[in-house]
């Protein structure tokens, strides 16, 4: 693990996480979705790092992209003795995750609009 370098995003990046921010993905969660389409692998430690979050933060988003089926994780054993490291990746390409972001987020939007149709109802 020693040989990882850290990866800074790019200016392109940068604004593919504030994309990702504007139409509702948690910032965290952008940052950590950015990072992993851009690597083919990280750990937790390589994401925090890379994406300049804390622990805590790394965590949070990772079970956010894991509950979507987004992500996949295996165990790697540390060059030092100590527990396994998780070793995360994205489990489809990121187009595809883009494209199921826009369809959840059109699912939201045309809810709102049933919803505040039948607000004329009550007036």
């Amino acid at each position: 693990m020693s040989g990882r370098k850290v990866q800074v995003f790019t200016e392109k990046e940068e604004s593919f996480v504030k994309l990702l921010i504007g139409i509702g993905i948690p910032r965290t969660v952008s940052k950590v979705l950015v990072y992993l389409a851009n690597t083919p692998e990280a750990t937790s430690r390589d994401i925090e790092r890379g994406a300049d979050l804390r622990q805590p933060e790394v965590s949070i988003a990772l079970q956010y992209l894991k509950e979507r089926d987004w992500i996949v994780t295996r165990l790697e054993k540390t060059e030092s003795i100590g527990r396994p490291q998780n070793v995360v990746r994205l489990s489809r390409p990121i187009d595809e995750i883009a494209d199921a972001i826009r369809v959840d987020k059109e699912n939201e939007i045309n809810q709102k609009l049933t919803l505040a149709r039948r607000l004329r109802e009550y007036i």
